[in-house]
């Protein structure tokens, strides 16, 4: 059997399967070929190591030998991988655990992999896809429903994504700021007096709110968006008393908020605002844990329409693998004890 992504006379790759289980991928496209390969074949190794499968690189070929489970695992990865360094310059080490533990091909649908370029978001830095069905339908849901909660574990890309939509958004003047927020709790550890004006001692608490910005944007473009006041972020304290017009605003880990805190943020929509909420259950950092507001809100809120709530799980982990059988085995430990 032979599938053909593309031939020699313009197309990338063909994928022919052999009768003993192995798959042989040809990609025409060298510099493509070149970005699944990685330097010194590393990319193709870690796809060894995390499978279990042999694969072998001659010329314009990529062999893979192995059972069949994990030759296919392999052969999604590398077709995923191939849509991806159509619009990204080379791949990382995250995008090769991430092609692999995420199946790619879902429903048994070959073409699946194109369809979640569809939901590809483009920011000047690095184009971002979701790699799952609940990040695809989050991303959506981010696009067009005024409020999107979305709950889960670290690492499945919650506070990601949903930046990386608000920065589009401002970049397409589609609307004017982006107000990134989360509560000033410390996390577990007591951090003390911090020196320093207001902005310095809150910004250890909204640093990865900062970084995801920075993974997107240029430094510079994202310092003069914060001076001229189309980037703020802000502990969830300074919310109260105001009305976000031609604003998107997140509420990054609300498990630290009350279900108070969380509903001052939620009224203070206005005209041509999106609000995002998002948050780990399983991460309180409260006293009183029974104080956390997040699964109380989404009880309340979850038969409104216009209201968007995603619940991801460790299978939407997009982070280093470990992260995944990490977040799953405490997972298990949490229902044994229940």
């Amino acid at each position: 059997m032979k599938i053909n992504k593309q031939n020699k006379n313009g197309k990338e790759l063909s994928i022919i399967y052999g009768d003993d289980n192995s798959i042989n991928i040809n990609i025409f496209n060298n510099k493509i070929l070149m970005g699944i390969v990685g330097s010194f074949d590393n990319n193709l190794k870690e796809l060894e190591r995390i499978t279990g499968s042999k694969i072998y690189f001659r010329g314009n070929s990529i062999s893979i030998k192995g059972n069949k489970s994990a030759n296919q695992k392999v052969k999604n990865a590398i077709v995923y991988l191939v849509e991806r360094l159509k619009t990204e310059e080379s791949i990382d080490r995250n995008d090769i655990f991430a092609s692999v533990n995420k199946g790619i091909i879902e429903d048994g649908k070959e073409n699946s992999t194109i369809h979640s370029l569809g939901d590809t978001i483009k920011t000047p830095k690095r184009s971002v896809i979701p790699r799952s069905k609940k990040q695809k339908a989050y991303v959506r849901a981010l696009k067009t429903s005024q409020i999107v909660m979305s709950l889960g574990p670290a690492g499945t890309g919650k506070t990601y994504l949903a930046v990386a939509v608000a920065l589009t958004m401002l970049l397409e003047k589609k609307i004017e700021r982006i107000i990134l927020s989360r509560p000033a709790v410390e996390a577990g550890e007591k951090l003390g007096f911090l020196p320093g004006d207001m902005k310095e001692k809150i910004d250890p608490y909204l640093r990865p709110l900062y970084d995801s910005l920075y993974d997107l944007l240029d430094y510079e473009k994202i310092q003069k968006k914060i001076e001229s006041g189309e980037i703020e972020i802000a502990p969830l304290a300074f919310m109260r008393g105001r009305t976000l017009k031609n604003s998107f605003a997140i509420l990054d880990e609300a498990q630290n908020a009350t279900q108070t805190q969380i509903k001052m943020f939620l009224t203070r929509i206005g005209e041509n605002s999106k609000l995002v909420v998002n948050g780990d259950p399983s991460q309180i950092d409260l006293p009183n844990k029974n104080q956390s507001g997040l699964i109380e809100t989404k009880r309340i809120l979850r038969d409104i329409k216009e209201i968007s709530i995603v619940d991801f799980d460790y299978n939407d982990v997009i982070r280093h693998p470990l992260v995944t059988k990490i977040v799953e085995a405490y997972q298990k430990n949490s229902d044994d004890k229940s």
